[in-house]
Formats: C-alpha cells, structure tokens, sequence
C-alpha cells in the first residue's frame, strides 16, 4: 500500500479521485492547495505526490518540482493542457482531465514502479 498525496482544489473532484485512489489500495491523504500540502510533505513521508496544474494559492508544477527534489514520485494532472506554455508538461508525468479511473490507477502504478527520477508521459488508453 502506497502513501499518496492528493492535491486538487476542487470540492467535486478531489473526492472522487480520493475514492478512486483508495479503491485501488492506496493510503490517500486529500489537500486543498499548495500551502495544506506543503505542511502534509514536511509532516509525513509520501510515496507520490498526485496534484493539480492549477490550485487557489499557486501552481502545482512548483508543488511538484519541490517533491522531485525530495525524491517523491509524482503525477502531474491538469484539464488546461493546451492552455499551458508548449513542452511546460514534458518533464512529468501527467495526465490530461477528464481523467477515466482505469488511466488514473494505471498511471499511479506506473509511477509507484518507477526507480527514480524516471518522469514519463503516460500514453492514452486504446479506445475499443
């Protein structure tokens, strides 16, 4: 069971990511915005950082960039990727919402299995 930090500002979303995360077998701790979750990372040790792009109080880029340096894996989402500046994205692993569950637990597992520093963009789902 992995220890994952979830940050999205968003009250509709962040409970359905949580759920998700958990139904897959993951200790999920939820967060607001950067400053909950820079508290969080300094109380505890994490596993993987899953975090939003945009957040109330600053970028989740930053947030993400501060937990690569402490070598906490992390996963980038965002649903204003083709508003962000070309290649922002390319040094993470990220995902573009709306998200599926199946895209979302495999791009956890993934990034849980990496050895370290290894970013990666996830691939799209084949459609059937």
């Amino acid at each position: 069971m992995a220890r994952i930090l979830l940050v999205d500002d968003d009250p509709d979303v962040r409970p359905l990511l949580e759920h998700i995360i958990f139904a897959d077998g993951h200790q999920v701790t939820p967060a607001e915005s950067l400053k909950v979750a820079r508290l969080l990372l300094a109380k505890q040790p994490y596993d993987l950082l899953v975090t939003d792009v945009n957040l109330p109080d600053g970028s989740g880029l930053t947030l993400a960039d501060e937990a690569i340096a402490t070598g906490i894996k992390t996963l980038v989402l965002t649903g204003h990727g083709l508003k962000l500046k070309p290649g922002s994205l390319a040094r993470y692993t990220y995902l573009l919402k709306p998200i599926r569950v199946a895209e979302l637990t495999a791009a956890i597992n993934q990034c849980l299995a990496q050895k370290g520093g290894d970013m990666n963009i996830v691939p799209f789902p084949k459609l059937h």
